[in-house]
């Protein structure tokens, strides 16, 4: 399907990290960009650490590259509503 990014980094937990999930099947949580290369390796898919940003590939989810743990929530509403 065009368009379609085979790769998914998912909003950061509350406890740490992301699911990362290609084509479907979930290959574990990456708590940085080293993680998620090595899982991508593991797919078949060779990608440096400075590529993950920008590739077209890969689809993020609630939070970009930067952000991998409990520090990278969502920011709060600025009139304090919960």
């Amino acid at each position: 399907m065009p368009g379609k990014r085979p790769v998914i980094v998912h909003l950061p937990s509350p406890t740490g990290g992301r699911r990362v999930r290609v084509d479907g099947e979930i290959l574990g949580l990456a708590h940085g960009v080293r993680d998620l290369v090595e899982f991508l390796r593991r797919a078949g898919l060779e990608m440096e650490p400075e590529e993950v940003a920008d590739s077209p590939l890969i689809d993020w989810r609630g939070a970009g590259p930067e952000n991998w743990g409990r520090e990278a929530e969502l920011p709060k509403d600025p009139g304090g509503a919960v």
